[in-house]
């Protein structure tokens, strides 16, 4: 697993760092999914998993939340 900060400039850009970049195969112009979390943002280049991933953590987010009221 990779962290790192990165700073979100004028007008929202952002850079990836060259690892990442080379590590996915991205080059300019490539889109990249953002996905909202509620509590954080998710960015991925594999569109594909990415509706699967999210209704996974949905259906996650709402079990929780039920088990919190009841």
């Amino acid at each position: 697993m990779y962290a790192r900060t990165i700073q979100v400039r004028k007008r929202g850009t952002i850079t990836l760092p060259a690892t990442i970049r080379e590590k996915y195969h991205l080059e300019e112009g490539d889109p990249i999914t953002l996905v909202d979390l509620g509590e954080g943002v998710f960015l991925s280049p594999k569109r594909s998993l990415l509706p699967k991933l999210a209704q996974e953590i949905e259906r996650l987010r709402e079990k929780h939340a039920f088990q919190q009221k009841n």
